[in-house]
């Protein structure tokens, strides 16, 4: 009757849900229920809509608080200290007699709203006592008054909770494990299992402007979100009052589901273009504004564009009438100046009605919400070929902002500096994207390239979180003043290989350590991230849950395999030139869905996973496959402070050869051979030739422009010639 009486009060007050309650059915009799801990509320939520009697496992030290007698004497418990090892052996042998028992792995409240550290505890008892690990996902108790987040999220009295039960699993370390070594895997492995839970209960099936009237509920329309260098900040209410302002005027030029071009720097008009698109149920197609007059008329070839927005301003500032006059041949080009001249009274006051309620005006205009649907198009670097056109759905990318936030415990406090153009994935999804949805401050900077004015903001502005390349955050270092990051939390590197001098480099001078990840454009894009808790230096991280993996043996590598991956942050598929606006779906030779990511790696027995390089960057030397990035890392070490690049050119002799391209001022093939052998490194990692510059050629991206690297070094053979 009490428990009965529980779930009817808590049912009126919090509209609580269950989902899954058939897999608790599945668990079995001897069962180890695992819940993340939101609140005061949980266990009490637990023993209200969890069938059975259940036991709750209870730290010595909370049953002795008066707060929580009441509670402990309407359940069972087990009383347990959980750091004494006779403490544990009393619950293995208690779980043993086939009960269920809740326990809470990560032994506190969340301060953050993420999930907090995972005791290896509870996974080596589940692990000893053959029981069935059950996950459950609360959702909602974090933002009641009896949280521990006030002050750090907006509480109210009365929100929403649904409890989510995920399937049953075992923690089964291998036979031969014993000791330490078996504790470490079991504990990993629950860790593992509540990352799992934190992604698959997380709402991906939506659209990308579902999301964002979500977070405006959740985080109040008053909370600001998005600020640039005009120093105007925007919360949730009047941005997506301007959204829907913008997308009104937008939607006469083009048609319903038609790719729509975008090329603008980073700032709050980017943001509000992207979503006032969505909302007039356009495609955004996110132009590389530095990737030439060539490759821009390329792109709207390859998607199909017919219009492109830009602005006249930012034209004039970056000096791209070359690309201008390039997009007028082939798209119209719009400007948003005209657009903001034509928002006059009556379409301000259509706005202001339609923003009372944003989902039927978005219905009308964008048609229903298909989560499967192509939410953005993005082009590859064209680092190494020509660039192609990636379609990312709605799911894709929510999905991908759900598997980063599982890891990472962003929140709503954090200011993010996000200088990364929008037209890169890392950009848009990583630094735009999931800090808009999760109710952080971003604030845009239009350039990764000034090396002197973002630490600067980052300082002014107090970013507790900054995104960047190898090449952006080496810039940075450099020119920063040691103060300049003093309220950074999080420092992510991606896109290229950090390079050591630069972990030590910020380590050394801020105290920051650099979290180097991994991805490609074509999942959306972020695939393995180191984070706070697992953290392996010179990996880049673990995969994020819900990734499939597969290394493809390559002839004459002898560790490793080429990856890849399959995963609901996985593309639609490509646009290629050759066949404009037909998407060709990703496949491999294990089926459909799967993408090869064209990248030599391999994985260590805890999951990290290492990169040895792009396979189309392995050359034939002497009948040896060389990495061409481990080349380059062989020349970072000798000399760190300059960048690098390895190509390979054919030799009638050897097969292939490497050309070293290099910004080192009187950098030798003598000199690194010497720092080869000193290190034991191996021959075939030298070049037979250096060609000193005076800068590497750099994508928009921060990537290095291979294409480029390979015609310099050309160049440099034929002046060596004729020399």
């Amino acid at each position: 009757m009490i428990k009965a009486l529980f779930r009817f009060l808590l049912r009126l007050l919090y509209r609580v849900e269950v989902r899954g309650l058939e897999h608790y059915r599945a668990a079995g009799p001897r069962v180890l229920v695992v819940a993340n801990h939101t609140s005061y509320l949980d266990a009490v939520l637990l023993a209200a809509f969890l069938p059975d009697d259940l036991s709750f496992a209870v730290n010595t030290r909370v049953s002795r608080r008066w707060l929580f007698r009441p509670f402990i004497a309407l359940v069972r418990t087990f009383v347990m200290d959980p750091t004494n090892p006779v403490s544990l052996k009393s619950l293995i042998r208690y779980l043993r007699g086939d009960r269920k028992v809740v326990i809470f792995p990560e032994g506190r409240i969340t301060v953050t709203g993420s999930l907090m550290k995972i005791y290896y505890g509870p996974g080596m008892v589940a692990d000893r006592a053959g029981a069935t690990v059950l996950p459950v996902r609360i959702d909602g108790a974090q933002y009641t008054p009896f949280s521990r987040l006030r002050g750090r999220v907006r509480t109210r009295w009365f929100p929403r909770i649904t409890l989510t039960l995920l399937p049953p699993q075992r923690i089964a370390p291998p036979p031969a494990l014993r000791g330490r070594a078996r504790r470490n895997h079991a504990g990993r492995r629950l860790q593992d299992i509540m990352t799992e839970m934190m992604f698959a209960s997380s709402d991906t099936r939506r659209t990308l402007f579902r999301a964002l009237l979500d977070a405006r509920a959740v985080h109040g329309p008053r909370h600001v979100v998005m600020e640039d260098i005009q120093r105007q900040p925007l919360d949730y209410r009047r941005f997506i009052l301007r959204t829907l302002v913008l997308a009104d005027l937008m939607r006469p030029a083009t048609r319903r589901g038609e790719y729509t071009g975008l090329m603008l720097p980073n700032t709050n008009a980017a943001a509000l273009a992207f979503f006032a698109l969505h909302a007039a149920g356009r495609v955004p197609a996110m132009l590389n504004f530095t990737a030439g007059p060539a490759a821009l008329r390329s792109a709207c070839r390859t998607a199909g564009l017919k219009v492109v927005y830009t602005s006249r301003e930012f034209v004039r500032r970056a000096r791209l009438e070359r690309e201008l006059a390039a997009l007028e041949e082939v798209v119209q080009v719009v400007f948003l100046e005209d657009l903001a001249a034509r928002a006059g009274l009556a379409v301000r006051l259509r706005g202001l009605l339609r923003s009372l309620a944003p989902r039927l005006a978005v219905r009308r205009w964008a048609g229903p919400a298909d989560p499967g649907a192509p939410a953005v198009v993005l082009f590859t670097s064209g680092s190494e070929g020509a660039p192609k056109g990636v379609v990312l759905s709605h799911a894709n990318l929510l999905a991908n902002c759900a598997q980063v936030a599982a890891r990472m415990d962003y929140q709503p406090q954090d200011r993010v500096l996000n200088a990364l153009p929008m037209f890169h994935a890392f950009g848009l999804t990583a630094g735009t994207l999931l800090p808009l949805f999760s109710g952080m401050r971003i604030f845009f900077y239009p350039s990764p390239l000034h090396y002197r004015i973002v630490p600067e903001m980052a300082y002014d502005t107090g970013a507790t979180i900054l995104f960047g390349t190898d090449t952006f955050l080496r810039g940075y270092a450099r020119c920063a003043h040691p103060y300049d990051f003093y309220s950074v939390r999080y420092v992510f590197a991606g896109a290229e290989k950090l390079q050591e001098a630069t972990r030590r480099l910020w380590s050394d001078k801020f105290g920051v350590r650099i979290l180097e990840g991994y991805g490609a454009t074509e999942a959306a894009p972020v695939i393995a991230s180191n984070s706070p808790m697992d953290h392996r230096p010179g990996s880049v991280g673990r995969l994020l849950p819900g990734i499939q993996w597969h290394l493809e043996p390559v002839p004459g590598v002898a560790r490793g395999g080429r990856l890849e991956i399959r995963g609901p942050n996985v593309m639609l598929g490509y646009l290629r030139p050759e066949r404009p606006g037909v998407i060709a779906p990703p496949a491999t030779a294990r089926g459909p869905g799967w993408y090869d990511t064209g990248d030599i790696a391999w994985l260590d027995e805890d999951g990290f996973l290492y990169l040895e390089g792009r396979a189309r960057r392995f050359a034939k030397v002497g009948g040896e496959m060389v990495s061409l990035a481990a080349a380059e890392a062989l020349a970072a070490e000798c000399w760190p402070e300059a960048r690098h690049a390895v190509v390979a050119e054919a030799d009638p002799r050897r097969g292939e050869v490497l050309v070293l391209v290099t910004e080192a001022a009187g950098a030798s093939r003598r000199a690194l051979a010497g720092f080869a052998r000193a290190r034991g490194a191996s021959e075939l990692l030298l070049p037979r030739r250096v060609v000193p510059v005076r800068r590497l050629p750099l994508l928009g991206s921060g990537k290095v422009d291979y294409a480029e690297v390979a015609r310099l070094a050309a160049a440099g053979t034929q002046t060596r010639k004729r020399a």
